[in-house]
């Protein structure tokens, strides 16, 4: 009898089973948005880069009141960012609310997060430094200041202020630096050169470095009056040194004019300017440390202008690292018949024409617990 093979029925072969119709269309959904989240990735990092991969290194000004928006429009334009659309993305994520006004060396080789971190002062604080200088202070006081926030000791950067090779350089490559720095007398040649302003340095900066860094500043500045300064009958270095002096005596603008005026009309009369402060940097006695003696206001010292043979003459330099508007008065003084003025606590001027005027406004300032005793 022939066997007759039967088939089992679990061992029947089992078709496969094809995906219902709906559930492929929410497959491949979810693949292409995995795909598209990837590419948004992949092209927003790409706008977060670095716009060149070359070192180039420019100058990005702050300004007061100017938004988070505002900036980073700036930034695009200047090609220091690719993406102002990224760049809002990341500041509205990161919770970035403002910058602080100063000028900024950025690098077109920095990514946008970089660029942001400088501007927000975060990026110094982990690799260098945001130095702020403030109008009226002197060279020993910009020293300090470097001193505290780099590595750079005072005796150093006073030292780089004394070499003459490299004043001699500086004088080459800046329209506004002319030998009349080079005079023995003068202290420290760059004193009311380096414009005051925040500024922000790399970690391990040199003193090289942070001078040329102001003085691109007061290029910036100076610039904008060289037509004023070409028809002044003083010289650069003159009217830096009368610009130092009214930013040590005024505090308000108007007043600044005004003073500078004075100065002018003292200079034309023949008479000294008799100014305290030129006295105190004479001695190096820093103002509110001490008061002056009789013996060095009376010591000739080609600073002091109270002191013997300074009628009709400016002090040798500056005395001071000034702001643009005590620039702006040297160059634009107040015509006025005035040939004195003195100050009262809140820092107003009186100005008068005689000095018999000027005793009377001293005397009423004393009598009225108005006048400033340091």
């Amino acid at each position: 009898m022939e066997n007759v093979e039967t088939l089992d029925f679990d061992k029947k072969p089992k078709k496969k089973r094809k995906l219902k119709k709906p559930v492929k269309i929410v497959l491949n959904l979810v693949l292409f948005v995995i795909l598209f989240i990837v590419a948004i990735l992949i092209v927003f990092n790409f706008l977060l880069s670095a716009p060149s991969s070359r070192s180039e290194v420019i100058e990005f000004s702050v300004d007061s009141g100017q938004t988070v928006d505002m900036v980073g429009r700036k930034l695009e334009k200047e090609g220091i960012i690719r993406s102002y659309f990224a760049y809002k993305v990341y500041v509205r994520t990161s919770g970035v609310n403002g910058y602080k006004a100063g000028i900024y060396k950025l690098d077109k080789s920095y990514n946008l997060k970089d660029i942001v971190s400088i501007l927000t002062g975060n990026y110094y604080k982990e690799k260098g430094s945001t130095i702020t200088f403030k109008e009226g202070k002197n060279i020993r006081e910009v020293a300090k200041e470097i001193a505290k926030n780099t590595n750079i000791t005072e005796s150093e950067f006073l030292a780089k202020l004394e070499d003459s090779e490299y004043i001699d350089t500086l004088i080459n490559k800046y329209w506004f630096l002319t030998n009349d720095i080079k005079n023995t007398n003068i202290y420290y040649p760059l004193e009311g050169y380096l414009f005051p302003n925040t500024y922000s340095f790399k970690e391990n900066v040199n003193a090289e470095t942070i001078i040329e860094t102001m003085l691109d500043q007061t290029d910036k500045i100076f610039s904008k009056y060289k037509a004023m300064i070409d028809r002044s009958s003083y010289s650069i270095n003159e009217i830096v040194t009368l610009s130092s002096i009214v930013e040590k005596e005024g505090i308000y603008d108007d007043d600044r004019k005004g003073i500078s005026g004075v100065f002018y009309n003292r200079l034309k009369a023949g008479m000294s300017l008799g100014s305290d402060v030129t006295t105190y940097y004479a001695f190096k006695v820093d103002l509110g440390e001490r008061d002056l003696t009789k013996t060095e206001i009376n010591t000739y010292n080609p600073y002091n202008t109270r002191g013997p043979e300074m009628n009709g003459k400016l002090p040798v330099g500056a005395i001071s690292n000034f702001g643009e508007t005590s620039f702006e008065a040297a160059l634009n003084p107040t015509n006025s018949e005035y040939y004195y003025f003195v100050a009262d606590k809140s820092g107003k001027t009186h100005f008068t024409k005689t000095y018999e005027e000027h005793q009377k406004v001293i005397k009423a300032l004393k009598e009225a617990g108005n006048w400033i005793e340091w």
